[in-house]
């Protein structure tokens, strides 16, 4: 197995800023009166459940990209969630930092694009819900870095802890592209299928399918695995990679990051 080719220099400092994080963070989330946290990375679908409502939970990460154009991408993603009940929250997104090297080895780096997403869960029983998304992404990022457009979307879940320690999210999404080739739809349908199980009281892992389709364009398919660790019941690491299953769906990605709580608002 290849793995992208990275600029160990920018991921040095990118690894070691997060190590120091990591440890200022779970100092923090020790505290006992602390909620537990709800991560969505790194995994291309969503669960049903919000975080704790009240609380700013933070993810962050660094991720290398290896496919034809661009031929290197390295990001640092972020999210910020608050959920305003257990039923309803918001979520802001996007990538903090990109570093790309293109086909014709031209280099660019900047702000990434950013998304606003309203969140609504519909409980089902205590192992079980729905959710609703419906989410905007703005065309923060200048020239190659992002698509240049504003898009909206729609995205379904269902989330079950089917059984002891397994637990499966299934996505379905319908995303209205701002700008397209001649030719093809401006809809495009997503899927994402993940399913994982905690290994012990600090281990999980993940196994996710995800892919698109459009008519006009080449449907996209990838694969991803996971782990994570829990820092304590407020701050959780991951670490993981994915592979694009065909030519139009990239080459391969790895990535870390952590998602913790930032502070009470409410």
């Amino acid at each position: 197995m290849t793995l992208p080719h990275t600029s160990i220099r920018p991921l040095c400092r990118s690894t070691l800023a997060a190590a120091f994080a990591c440890c200022a963070i779970a100092v923090h989330a020790a505290d006992g009166d602390a909620p537990a946290v709800t991560p969505y990375r790194p995994s291309v679908s969503t669960p049903a459940a919000l975080s704790a409502p009240g609380w700013l939970e933070v993810e962050a990460g660094v991720q290398s990209s290896q496919a034809v154009d661009p031929a290197r991408r390295q990001t640092l993603p972020y999210t910020l969630k608050l959920a305003f009940t257990p039923d309803w929250g918001i979520r802001i997104g996007g990538d903090a930092f990109v570093r790309q090297r293109n086909a014709d080895g031209t280099t660019d780096h900047g702000l990434g694009d950013t998304s606003i997403v309203l969140k609504r869960r519909f409980a089902i029983d205590d192992a079980s819900a729905f959710g609703a998304e419906l989410g905007v992404k703005f065309p923060t990022a200048r020239g190659a870095l992002g698509s240049g457009h504003t898009d909206t979307g729609l995205n379904g879940i269902y989330s079950s802890d089917f059984a002891k320690d397994w637990h499966v999210d299934l996505n379905l999404t319908a995303t209205h592209l701002g700008g397209v080739d001649a030719g093809t739809s401006a809809w495009q349908k997503g899927w994402a299928a993940s399913l994982s199980r905690n290994l012990n009281d600090k281990w999980s892992a993940g196994f996710e399918l995800s892919g698109t389709q459009r008519r006009g364009a080449d449907s996209t398919a990838q694969a991803l695995v996971s782990t994570s660790y829990s820092l304590s019941p407020g701050a959780v690491i991951d670490f993981g990679v994915s592979k694009g299953l065909n030519t139009a769906s990239g080459g391969w990605s790895v990535f870390s990051g952590i998602t913790f709580l930032a502070a009470r608002l409410f």
